[in-house]
């Protein structure tokens, strides 16, 4: 009878470790693994092994992206270890935390383990997943480094995205400092990725005190969105919304309200604008020297490890862009 009741508080009771069989995944990509049950000093009646994937943002609350019943009615021996395998599939709207396998600071996904045990949930910590970006992802982050933009942080904003279809209730911010030149007209640039299992969205919006009608979605295939001319479309939206305060046009139409947010945004389908592959070329406007293709500068992976590395403030580090945005995602 003592043993049961230490056991009801966790005391003799079973533990339990979650063993990935690989850290790193994109959004969409399944991750396998073991749960590992070890018995404590008395058999033990385990209802359910529950998996939960949670996001965790600085001075946010936890939130779940999904969870799973792994097994119910586990009965765990004294002493015995019982281990369960298992896969999850990390929705596509997964906020990325990592490129080029560097952990962007502020932001972490892991999976949370949690033995429910006489109706009373135990849960474990997180066992840290590295989440890199798509390859249409990529292209795009890629384009933010070859125009000399900086990486300065990354938000959980709730709410969702006018005219952008969402499974999760919010969206992960990407923040830039600008290019120099644009720096005393565009404080900061955000961008989110809101990805489905077919298409991609690509919403871009100044900083907070942007005029309305500035920001720009685009929505495109995962094909399309690999051969687009993304630094020639940023660029070409950059220096309009610097220069004239209104969106390229390559980037409007619709114009919605974001919620929570007081500002507007603007969207078109990519079908209806011929801009696959190289149609892109001529969106840019080519101001300040911020072209399109052939054009040099770091890759994002640079980009983004500089601020990981709390090296921001409007410092891009070229020279080391091929080590940390290597072929590990």
């Amino acid at each position: 009878m003592f043993k049961r009741m230490l056991s009801a508080f966790g005391i003799g009771g079973p533990s339990v470790d979650t063993v990935l069989d690989s850290p790193h995944a994109v959004p969409g990509q399944a991750i396998t693994g073991q749960v590992r049950v070890q018995g404590g000093s008395s058999d033990t009646e385990v209802g359910q092994v529950v998996l939960s994937l949670v996001v965790r943002a600085e001075d946010e609350n936890d939130q779940d992206l999904l969870r799973l019943v792994v097994q119910q009615g586990v009965r765990v021996s004294a002493g015995r270890l019982v281990s369960i395998p298992f896969q999850l599939t990390l929705p596509h709207e997964t906020p990325i935390t990592a490129v080029g396998g560097t952990a962007l600071p502020g932001i972490g996904v892991g999976v949370r383990t949690e033995l429910v045990i006489s109706g009373a949930p135990d849960k474990g910590d997180l066992d840290t997943v590295l989440v890199g970006p798509l390859p249409s992802q990529d292209g795009v982050l890629d384009a933010f480094g070859q125009l000399g933009f900086s990486f300065c942080g990354t938000e959980i904003e709730a709410g969702r995205l006018p005219g952008v279809p969402h499974e999760l209730g919010f969206h992960q911010e990407l923040e830039f400092f600008p290019p120099a030149q644009y720096a005393s007209r565009v404080h900061r640039v955000r961008l989110t990725f809101v990805a489905k299992p077919d298409r991609l969205h690509v919403v871009l919006r100044p900083g907070a005190h942007a005029a309305p009608g500035t920001s720009g979605h685009l929505q495109l295939s995962h094909e399309e969105a690999q051969g687009t001319d993304w630094a020639a479309a940023i660029s070409g939206w950059l220096t309009q919304v610097a220069g004239q305060g209104s969106a390229n046009l390559a980037f409007a139409a619709q114009p919605g309200q974001l919620q929570g947010h007081h500002e507007q945004q603007r969207g078109l389908g990519m079908s209806g604008m011929g801009m696959g592959g190289s149609g892109m070329g001529g969106m840019g406007t080519g101001g300040a020297g911020m072209g399109g293709p052939g054009m040099g500068g770091p890759g994002m992976g640079g980009v983004l490890a500089a601020g990981a590395a709390g090296a921001v403030g409007g410092m891009v580090l070229g020279e080391v862009a091929d080590e940390f945005f290597g072929d590990d995602e």
